[in-house]
């Protein structure tokens, strides 16, 4: 980018601030950020826009509109875009962590019960400036929008949709209650994985399951070749009444820990957990079906409730060899999930135990946010779709 085309931007956001004032401060952070995400398009690229140069790793491919909720307003940023290399702005990606720090911390302190006038000190540390106690309740309340409308946000195509559960202790109806955490995490057309919603239920029953992936399809998800999961009852009546066309995939990881429980011997253990991961690595389903047919041949007499658990169990499995060879590994199990349950439970230990559900909903939904952003920043793609 020029010196002209950088001093035009800067004369651009100085007029709004001369018209403006402090009204127009978004606006001005918008021409400055999007100027700095262009110039670092072209430091990463080798080459200015439309330059011939044999130093050039890749080319501009126009912008991706995005809006970023801040403490002066709503930013409108249009986001550089690249093709034959990836490419994310690192100066979008500190404000977005430093912002998303702030809600976090502000989330915290809102479920643990710390007073507007505590938490007015702490904010004047992270943001600078003095913030007033009325300022904190308002922020507050922009926070639980700002995660109501990443809940409510429309969704689309996502071929691949892994579900799990986890819980916490939440007061309900003055008992305290295990309330299970319901998370959706999905693969889009592109490659690039997004959390699509949390949700906090009493239970893992049927009902609630199927309030939650109804909310997802009423956003607008479609396009779902395979949804990947834990075994539970209550997740598979709910799945098989709103997406009963949609192949499942049974975790892997979870399958193998369940099939301890049916091998009548210690000694037997390392063998059957080796035979059953020859199954579901076998290179065909045709393999692996051979291979499943000889693993209940040979152990139907010596273990027969573990044969009787397998010719269910073990075939729910086997859904992933219906998608591409290189997908399949990481459509085995629910295991992606692990970092994302690992980092809502080391966010929530600081609770112990949740006034109410939507304080918990509200610390789960904004650590989810927090790490659905982190993923998009990273550029990376889960999976070449291609």
């Amino acid at each position: 980018m020029t010196c002209t085309t950088e001093c035009t931007q800067f004369d651009m956001a100085m007029e709004l601030l001369i018209e403006h004032g402090f009204e127009g401060i978004a606006d001005c952070i918008a021409i400055l950020m999007n100027s700095a995400m262009q110039l670092e398009r072209s430091r990463h690229l080798n080459a200015e826009p439309y330059e011939r140069t044999g130093r050039r790793i890749g080319y501009a491919n126009g912008y991706k509109n995005k809006t970023l909720h801040t403490r002066v307003g709503e930013v409108k940023l249009a986001i550089p875009q690249t093709r034959g290399t990836e490419f994310y702005p690192k100066s979008l990606e500190r404000g977005l962590r430093s912002e998303r720090a702030l809600k976090l911390a502000l989330a915290e302190m809102y479920v643990q019960g710390v007073s507007t006038r505590k938490v007015s000190k702490i904010t004047e540390e992270l943001c600078g400036v003095e913030v007033s106690s009325a300022e904190v309740s308002r922020a507050s309340q922009l926070l639980d929008e700002q995660l109501s409308t990443w809940r409510e946000r429309p969704l689309e195509a996502y071929p691949y949709v892994y579900l799990d559960a986890r819980y916490e202790k939440v007061r309900y109806g003055g008992v305290v209650k295990s309330c299970a955490v319901l998370v959706a995490v999905g693969v889009g057309v592109e490659g690039y994985r997004q959390v699509l919603g949390t949700s906090v239920k009493l239970s893992e029953q049927e009902v609630h399951w199927r309030d939650f992936l109804t909310e997802l399809k009423d956003r607008g998800l479609y396009g779902v070749q395979l949804f990947i999961s834990d075994a539970h009852e209550g997740l598979k009546a709910a799945r098989e009444a709103v997406f009963p066309t949609v192949p499942w995939q049974r975790c892997h990881f979870h399958l193998q820990q369940n099939a301890g429980q049916y091998v009548p011997r210690q000694k037997m253990k390392k063998e059957v957990a080796e035979r059953i991961r020859s199954i579901f690595t076998a290179p065909k389903d045709t393999d692996a079906k051979r291979l499943l047919e000889l693993f209940l041949e040979d152990y139907r007499k010596s273990a027969p409730d573990l044969v009787a658990w397998a010719e269910k169990a073990i075939a729910e499995g086997l859904a992933v060899f219906a998608m591409p060879s290189d997908h399949r590994k990481k459509l085995r199990t629910v295991n992606m999930l692990e970092r994302l349950n690992k980092e809502i439970k080391r966010r929530t230990r600081v609770a112990t135990i949740f006034p109410n559900v939507e304080s918990c909903l509200r610390l789960v939904t904004a650590v989810a946010m927090e790490i659905s952003d982190d993923w998009e920043a990273s550029g990376r793609k889960y999976l070449r779709m291609e």
